[in-house]
């Protein structure tokens, strides 16, 4: 058979409905629980659950790519043309049958399509978030510049999810749609806070020291580079290049190639030129995240530390450590395990309730207003965020 075209746009109308169909469950849901309630209330309730569905959908797109499932439909945004592949049977047992282990089998297009299915569900909740947020930005004072940016960035990610099937799992598009769920993750939280603030009114915001807040921000700046280099091993297959701790192939310092390794603009497993990149390279790639790590975990433990001294924080305090330490016993697993699925899912669990916690803290805080004041912690009351 003939390979389908990269683009095949029949299916798309049937896609939305069934998004939609998807998206009615939690809309009803919030709305059979809040009916009674007040609009920033029933917001608040939606933007949560959004959040807590484009989280699992984070971890279903980790089960797609570390099952090899992300080319398991070679075609965008059906399978084959299909709304699924029940329709598209007949191509993908002619794929199945010239290459058994091949990237399109049957298993492998269910998991492509239900991820599939389950990001056109959650874009249709962020759609009626901007919807409804446009209706009530009278009556509940809210910025419509979140909801709308969140919107806007749904669908970027559709197109980063696009290119990722059409380019064949180019690493760098890869590791930007990846990058791009945490940052939906993060855009839908500091919605759910701003919607708290309107539902509340009056709400005890913690004012941190300036130092402190600053330090907050440069923990999330790590966390985000670890993600992004997490992003690139994942996304070139270099969990596997070391496989001891804490060592790398009997060495403190392995062989490795850094130029190859970084070259972000390259396909999978070769370099710009074509040829096969050195297992150097992939070495590099695993080394500087693992030696990135000591540094954010360090930076998470020092953090966790400083805000548990802080009345209202210890909340978050207890998080970050937990979390830190999660990250910690499921790197490790990737690594001495052989890289088992369960431990797979779990760091990349751990990253994305990282992004969602760490978020929550800047989006609650503010600066100290008076950095000569001799109070180094106070609760101020807010009507709005910062």
């Amino acid at each position: 058979m003939n390979a389908p075209a990269l683009y095949d746009f029949a299916p798309v109308v049937r896609l939305m409905l069934l998004g939609i169909a998807l998206a009615l469950g939690p809309l009803a849901w919030v709305w059979l629980r809040n009916r009674r309630a007040m609009p920033a209330h029933r917001l608040h309730m939606l933007t949560l659950i959004t959040l807590f569905l484009t989280f699992d959908l984070v971890l279903f797109g980790a089960f797609t790519r570390l099952t090899d499932s992300g080319l398991g439909c070679p075609d965008w945004p059906g399978c084959y043309g299909s709304v699924s592949p029940v329709g598209a049977n007949l191509h993908i047992a002619a794929a199945q049958q010239a290459m058994p282990t091949g990237p399109v089998t049957f298993s492998k297009a269910w998991v492509e399509m239900i991820h599939r299915y389950l990001a056109t569900g959650v874009g249709v909740l962020i759609l009626v978030l901007a919807c409804v947020s446009w209706l009530e930005r009278r009556r509940l004072r809210v910025s419509l510049a979140w909801p709308l940016l969140t919107l806007f960035w749904v669908c970027l990610q559709g197109a980063f999810g696009a290119l990722t099937v059409t380019m064949k799992l180019f690493p760098a598009i890869v590791s930007m749609h990846l990058l791009g769920a945490m940052v939906l993750l993060a855009l839908l939280r500091v919605q759910s806070a701003g919607y708290a603030l309107a539902e509340r009114g009056r709400v005890r915001l913690v004012t941190l020291h300036g130092h402190l807040r600053t330090g907050l921000w440069l923990v999330f700046a790590l966390v985000w580079l670890q993600i992004a280099l997490g992003a690139w091993v994942s996304t070139n297959y270099a969990v596997l290049a070391c496989t001891e701790f804490p060592t790398c192939q009997g060495s403190w310092w392995p062989p490795m190639d850094f130029s190859h390794g970084f070259a972000l603009w390259r396909h999978l497993g070769v370099d710009a030129a074509g040829e096969n990149i050195p297992f150097a390279a992939l070495t590099a790639i695993h080394y500087v995240h693992r030696l990135s790590a000591y540094l954010v975990l360090t930076a998470l433990g020092l953090m966790a530390w400083r805000l548990w001294q802080v009345p209202g924080m210890r909340s978050r305090a207890h998080w970050l450590l937990g979390l830190a330490l999660w990250q910690l016993a499921s790197g490790l697993s990737n690594v001495v395990l052989d890289w088992p699925m369960v431990a797979a899912l779990a760091h990349t669990g751990g990253a994305a309730a990282l992004v969602v916690v760490l978020t929550g803290a800047l989006a609650t805080t503010r600066s100290d207003p008076d950095p000569m004041s001799t109070s180094r912690f106070n609760i101020s009351r807010l009507s709005r965020l910062p």
